[in-house]
């Protein structure tokens, strides 16, 4: 099952998506579940099921896409978790995940402008996986972990990278307001057995820049899981954004960073395809 979060006539909602449309179950269920963080706390498959066969309240090109998880509370993005990417960027190996946070601001949504801030000229695209947390735990063993994921979804993590090397911290450069995008939809975990192999591509203007497979994840998605919980208690919405591969704009010589009218995509083909053009923020 497809979920997302999108304004239909410019009022924020969320609902199922189909292949001609979107179910909103934001006015059918709205009273018991304002968003659709607070769905991801029920039993989503039961809640949701009456309305599965639901005709479509808008067809696709008429609704405006939203972060999937707009009001996340926390979001962990993982560096250099591709033995490509941590070859290119030169860092060494570690014995654990590099993890550093972005802000819901810095966010946007599936076919919406990304901002490229007027303050750099060194603007890059990320594609990665996402997953969204639909069971809180704390210190979750890895055994476990699966079943704390309610969902998967694209991940465009924007750089600002001036400003990301300003100093060691990478904060600056990673949440200048709507650098990063979050979408289209999310796939409900029980439509992904937990393991399942899923590519990602990232093209910008049409041509590959970067193509991986989750197999070559350094640290996997339930490593990254029980080490994160380790250090806070994840809740219901929180993300964790699982890396990028190697083929940044940084590391290509010339550098190839993005630059307004430019269109990113970050495909990852069990999920779907999230697009936004860039523009001057």
């Amino acid at each position: 099952m497809k979920l997302a979060s999108f304004e239909i006539a410019n009022a924020p909602t969320y609902g199922i998506v189909t292949e001609s449309g979107v179910v909103d179950l934001g006015k059918r269920i709205g009273d018991r579940f304002p968003d659709l963080k607070a769905l991801l706390g029920a039993n989503v498959r039961d809640v949701v099921a009456p309305f599965a066969a639901t005709s479509p309240d808008a067809p696709l090109d008429a609704v405006q896409w939203r972060p999937v998880i707009p009001n996340p509370g926390k979001i962990f993005c993982i560096g250099h978790n591709y033995e490509e990417h941590r070859l290119e960027t030169q860092r060494e190996k570690t014995a654990y995940p590099s993890v550093f946070v972005r802000f819901p601001e810095s966010l946007t949504g599936h076919a919406r402008p990304l901002l490229c801030p007027r303050e750099s000229t060194s603007f890059d695209y990320e594609g990665e996986i996402a997953l969204v947390i639909g069971k809180p735990g704390r210190r979750i063993a890895e055994a476990d972990a699966w079943n704390h994921v309610a969902g998967y979804t694209c991940f465009n993590e924007g750089s600002v990278r001036d400003w990301q090397k300003h100093t060691g911290q990478f904060t600056p450069g990673k949440n200048f307001v709507e650098t990063g995008a979050f979408g289209p939809w999310m796939v409900t975990a029980d439509e992904l057995p937990p393991g399942t192999v899923m590519s990602l591509t990232t093209r910008l203007n049409g041509q590959v820049m970067q193509k991986a497979t989750t197999e070559m994840l350094i640290f996997s998605m339930p490593r990254l899981i029980a080490y994160c919980s380790t250090f806070v208690p994840l809740a219901i919405g929180d993300v964790i954004v699982t890396g990028t591969p190697g083929g940044v704009g940084a590391r290509r010589n010339p550098p190839v960073f993005m630059k307004p009218g430019d269109v990113v995509e970050v495909e990852v083909d069990r999920i779907g395809t999230l697009r936004n053009v860039v523009a001057i923020g």
